[in-house]
């Protein structure tokens, strides 16, 4: 297995949607092992980590990134927009209020991955108000 890494900047402002989706394919699943998150403007919002009840619809992908350059092609993607959003999950992983102050963040890491299988996807969700943020993740695929 191989380490890849990915950093956007979220689009999708709304409240009670993802701002941000992590997508495996039929054939990979993915173990992420981090994920970073902070915001870039001076408003307080709550974010959360979960499984999606429903991917998102014709997302529009980015590729993950091999930290070693002689690693296959990822084949995990990233999506910041879709056709139809994906739907709330039931639960989440990781919730997290941040402050009004540009720059808060919060890096969650997962000592022994967290495991997303085949044909499935990982969301970050604007529970409330949401700003431009810069998501990175790293995986182990």
């Amino acid at each position: 297995m191989a380490i890849y890494s990915l950093a956007l900047r979220t689009t999708n402002f709304t409240i009670a949607q993802a701002c941000w989706e992590l997508r495996t394919t039929s054939t990979d699943r993915v173990v992420v092992l981090e994920i970073g998150f902070n915001t870039n403007t001076a408003t307080a919002q709550t974010i959360g980590l979960g499984r999606p009840a429903a991917q998102g619809v014709t997302p529009v992908n980015v590729l993950f990134q091999a930290e070693d350059f002689a690693s296959p092609a990822s084949t995990t993607n990233a999506s910041l927009s879709w056709g139809t959003s994906p739907t709330v999950p039931a639960q989440f992983f990781r919730r997290v209020s941040l402050p009004a102050t540009a720059g808060a963040g919060i890096i969650w890491t997962f000592p022994r991955g967290l495991i997303v299988p085949v044909s499935a996807s990982l969301v970050l969700w604007n529970i409330t108000t949401s700003v431009a943020a810069d998501v990175w993740c790293v995986v182990d695929e």
